[in-house]
């Protein structure tokens, strides 16, 4: 089985859905992962396609006319304050549009509260056959994979699953050997980027790099080679957002090579692990 590749849509999040996914299908993508759940960011696009229902067909056509699939939607942020039922809207979407997963992190110093909350995201998810990929975050609450491992062995859902990102991963300063002591079943996606070596000490130029500045696949400093070997053969989604790059090059062209960069990177040690 060959290697399946998603555009996440933080590495073009100025493209809406229907552009991102013909985007996508033109560079040679299988999937797309998109955002119908706003972050609330300064000068972020919100794509409620619940409540932008052109943008939902369109979307609909999009994915029709190409044949992709959508891999995640995404993003499921549990803070003070939320209730599960807020992204029931999106779920909806989401299943409409074939997805698989929801991307979900932790914002929250409350545990027991977090914990409530992501056993009842997971449940309501069951009703569209969606899994709640839960992503720990260097900036975030749960921010490391131990506090991601110590939640979801809490919840006990057959339907909760652990999301690594490479980058996280690096800037959490984890251990590879760590990923063995995970069961295979957690994973369902990961994803790929790079990004320099040096683990910034502020936390706003950690978010810079994070949100503007992240590398092709084995341009940068992270052990992504070690880290595939831990971990069975899933979708990658390849979120390498770079505004500089993407002004120069455009969204597509620079689509296409950070899939090109991925392609090339793994074909170099393919047979050693598990992404054969």
């Amino acid at each position: 089985m060959r290697n399946q590749f998603s555009l996440a849509h933080l590495t073009a999040l100025a493209c809406p859905p229907p552009r991102l996914t013909y985007i996508a299908a033109r560079a040679g993508y299988d999937f797309v992962s998109i955002r119908p759940i706003a972050m609330k960011l300064k000068n972020e696009p919100d794509y409620n396609l619940a409540k932008n229902k052109s943008m939902l067909r369109d979307t609909k056509t999009a994915l029709r006319q190409t044949g992709l699939q959508v891999l995640d939607i995404e993003l499921a942020k549990i803070e003070d304050g939320m209730e599960p039922k807020q992204y029931e809207p999106a779920f909806e979407v989401g299943a409409e549009l074939g997805a698989r997963h929801v991307l979900c992190s932790v914002w929250t110093d409350d545990e027991v509260f977090a914990n409530e909350r992501f056993i009842e995201l997971c449940e309501l998810a069951k009703h569209y056959q969606l899994t709640i990929e839960l992503e720990f975050v260097p900036v975030a609450s749960v921010a490391t994979l131990k506090q991601a491992v110590r939640m979801l062995q809490a919840a006990a859902q057959d339907n909760a699953g652990l999301m690594i990102d490479a980058h996280h991963f690096h800037r959490s300063k984890e251990n590879v050997g760590d990923i063995k002591r995970i069961p295979a079943s957690w994973f369902h996606m990961f994803h790929l980027c790079d990004a320099v070596k040096e683990i910034p000490s502020a936390k706003e130029q950690m978010l810079k790099i994070m949100r503007e500045e992240r590398l092709y696949i084995g341009e940068g400093g992270i052990p992504i080679k070690e880290i595939l070997q831990q971990i069975p053969k899933i979708p990658y989604s390849l979120e390498i957002p770079h505004l500089q790059r993407v002004k120069e090059l455009g969204f597509e062209e620079y689509a296409r090579r950070c899939l090109v960069s991925a392609k090339k990177y793994i074909s170099l040690f393919q047979d050693d692990v598990n992404i054969s």
